[in-house]
């Protein structure tokens, strides 16, 4: 090793000094990595296990950067200090951790994110005066209209060091695709010449690894043979204090028994993950009434209540957050104990990414999967949110073809997809180069442009085979770890001797009869509001549709209720039985009937009971399950004793909006698609009291909306609307 590099490794042992602890060593890729950055100026892209110090090379090749003369003429430096470090990480919680990391190392860091709007300015003002060393930006930034064209260039132009963080998800392979990290590609373009980059991830196989490899060595403008070669340090995936077991339990009601029954017996404090944000806020429920310490934690909480509950963990105040995949990247406690799974991710590369956050700074953690029967289908269901047909997307070309931008919430009448749907398609156009984002919305750029569908197959085929592998790492006898690592083509995988498999089982499947009897009441309980719409979506006379504004408190329906969601741990999957595209059409079972008069029980003596008892029963006319519906009415009726006034009746085909369109295409299909009967008509006009309005599944909640304008407008008092199962 040269004078001059050896000088340098000296000042980045001292930087990872003040950084880690007086003990610290730079590990040799570490090293190797910085050595590359600083002196070499090159790209790098690290592959290494989560707790691997990844953090430790981006903020220790800041230090020496921004010190003047840090790395000598080697690096030719000319004795001027490089710009400002930029890193793009994908949460906030990330970037709060990095700000508090970097301020340890002695290094100046601030972030531009959503939550930080005002200030901006001020930020930016800093950087330009020098007092900033590393900038945080979120991917979404690099395509905000302010941002890329008031801040970006000048940064950079002046950008030091860029760092791209997770950087799986600059690939269609990674578990975790964002188009918006495609526009590092951008970025990458017009950086100064011989800006060096480091690209980082713990959770990246082969495939994954070459493609963000070659994507960190492309060049907009220069020839092939001109691009920058990417310097790939892979390391090994084991983690020693990792010790992973699967639980296998027959239900729902047994997985919740079983965490109240060993809660107590994992180390420390930790993470529960869960499918679905329902599942989430039920498991936090249950688990809190059995007297535990647990916070839920999912991306349609607050930021304000998802920095609270993030807070409480690392200072140890509770036993578990119990979260989604938002919490997925971007948490660091060195100390998390374990980590279970309430259901299997859908590929084993996004649940080794999810279990590395435990066992970083322990001798051992532990990692549990409990999977489900109804993993599958949330798989499916999740799937199913892919980027839309072609016919679709054209629909969205045309409609940008013209003089001024079009917002996301006008393009909605014109396509019938949900928002979040429509605006990941957009961001794909976006990167490709087909539209582009503007102050007010999108317009069409008129670049001819391809509906990559063999591409799409391909990614479609690669989610199928990872989802086969997670199924397959629940039931393999082998080595877990050993799977897992080899699922990530890590050649040096080999059995741990630490794995239910490999050492035999340390937490059995036992459940105790109190905890789960306490599960089945709890999982057993019916009942879900339904909130009212109050406002039309925007748009709808573009359509023809003439509704805007707010809906008349005269033509609302009252809070409604439902059975359960289809997303419950406990009722979830009996009503997908019942209402799910492909259940068969049947009278209401008895166990059902039954949870609906429960239901009714609790809607008149509750907290938030109906402001009045209901005096009639009225049905909506069903297109797929017209004699489970018409069964409920009749049984509802009958209890009750109330009389069926009839069904709301179809004028025709409810129109191409499926259950899962945007809401102005919903609405549009439904205008105009109900009629009153004559006789159900004359009887709503002498009612004293509120109509209870029973359909099978509430969805989007604009059928039973509209239905309730209908029979509000035909004159009853207040409509109460009622459904088996309600969506999400």
């Amino acid at each position: 090793m040269s004078q001059d590099r050896v000088a340098v490794r000296e000042r980045a042992e001292a930087v990872l000094r003040r950084l880690a602890g007086e003990h610290a060593r730079l590990r040799e890729d570490q090293w190797r990595a910085i050595e590359a950055l600083v002196v070499d100026r090159r790209r790098v892209l690290c592959v290494q296990r989560t707790g691997w110090g990844k953090s430790a090379v981006y903020f220790v090749a800041t230090a020496l950067l921004r010190q003047v003369g840090a790395a000598g003429p080697a690096a030719d430096m000319g004795g001027e200090a490089a710009g400002p470090t930029v890193i793009v990480s994908p949460l906030l919680a990330l970037m709060r951790n990095q700000v508090g990391s970097a301020a340890r190392a002695g290094i100046r860091a601030r972030t531009i994110n959503s939550a930080n709007l005002d200030e901006w300015d001020e930020i930016t003002a800093e950087i330009h005066a020098g007092a900033v060393d590393v900038l945080l930006i979120s991917p979404e930034r690099l395509n905000n209209p302010d941002f890329r064209d008031g801040v970006l260039p000048k940064l950079a132009a002046t950008t030091g060091l860029l760092v791209v963080d997770e950087a799986h998800c600059v690939s269609d392979w990674g578990h975790d695709f964002r188009p918006d990290y495609r526009r590092l590609r951008t970025f990458l373009g017009n950086l100064p010449e011989r800006t060096p980059v480091l690209a980082t991830t713990a959770t990246a196989n082969a495939r994954v690894t070459a493609d963000v490899a070659e994507q960190l060595g492309t060049e907009l403008t220069a020839p092939a043979a001109q691009r920058p070669d990417v310097l790939v340090l892979r390391g090994t995936l084991d983690r020693e204090s990792l010790r992973l077991g699967v639980v296998d339990l027959p239900s729902p009601a047994h997985r919740l028994g079983w965490l109240a029954d060993h809660l107590d017996g994992l180390p420390g404090s930790g993470i529960i993950y869960t499918l679905t944000v329902a599942a989430a806020g039920e498991t936090a429920e249950f688990l809190r009434a059995r007297g535990w310490q647990v916070a839920a934690y999912t991306g349609q909480a607050d930021d304000a209540d998802r920095r609270a509950a993030e807070q409480d963990l690392l200072d140890n105040k509770i036993k578990a957050l119990v979260a989604t995949s938002a919490l997925g990247m971007g948490f660091d406690k060195p100390d998390l104990g374990f980590v279970v799974h309430l259901g299997a991710p859908p590929s084993p590369i996004a649940y080794y990414q999810q279990v590395g956050r435990a066992g970083r700074a322990v001798e051992h953690a532990e990692v549990l999967l409990l999977p489900g029967a109804e993993d599958a289908a949330i798989w499916r269901y999740f799937a199913s949110l892919a980027f839309p047909p072609e016919q679709q997307v054209r629909a969205v070309l045309a409609a940008l073809h013209t003089d001024r931008p079009m917002s996301t919430q006008a393009l909605e009448p014109i396509v019938d997809l949900r928002r979040t749907r429509l605006e990941l398609m957009l961001k794909v156009l976006d990167v490709d180069g087909a539209v582009r984002r503007v102050r007010g919305g999108w317009l069409a750029t008129g670049e001819p442009w391809v509906y990559d569908e063999p591409r799409l197959r391909r990614v479609a085929q690669a989610r199928t085979a990872e989802q086969q592998a997670m199924l397959g790492y629940a039931s393999t006898t082998g080595c877990r770890m050993r799977y897992l690592r080899e699922c990530l083509d890590d050649s040096g995988a080999g059995d741990c001797g630490r794995c239910d498999n490999c050492a035999g089982q340390v937490v059995g499947p036992e459940v105790s009869d109190a905890a789960l009897t306490a599960a089945q009441t709890f999982l057993g309980r019916p009942g879900v509001a339904i909130a009212p719409k109050k406002l039309w979506p925007t748009g709808l006379d573009a359509v023809g549709v003439p509704l805007k504004g707010r809906i008349p408190p005269a033509e609302q329906a009252l809070p409604g209720r439902a059975v359960g969601r289809l997303s419950d741990l406990g009722w979830g999957g009996r009503l997908r039985g019942l209402v799910g595209p492909d259940a068969a059409d049947g009278p209401v079972p008895d166990d059902v009937a039954a949870a609906v008069v429960e239901v009714l029980k609790a809607w008149a003596h509750g907290d938030d009971p109906w402001p009045r008892r209901p005096v009639a029963v009225v049905a909506v006319d069903s297109r797929t399950h017209p004699a489970l519906v018409g069964s409920l009415a009749e049984r509802i009726a009958t209890v009750g004793r109330l009389p069926l006034l009839g069904r709301v009746a179809r004028t025709g085909p409810s129109g191409s909006a499926g259950p899962r369109g945007n809401s102005a295409q919903r609405v549009r299909a439904l205008h105009d698609a109900f009629a009153l009967p004559d006789e159900l008509a004359d009887a709503l006009a002498g009612l004293a009291g509120p109509v209870l309005l029973v359909d099978d599944l509430v969805d989007s909640g604009w059928t039973m909306t509209m239905v309730a304008r209908l029979l509000r407008r035909a004159g009853a008092p207040e409509v109460l609307p009622l459904a088996l199962a309600a969506a999400g």
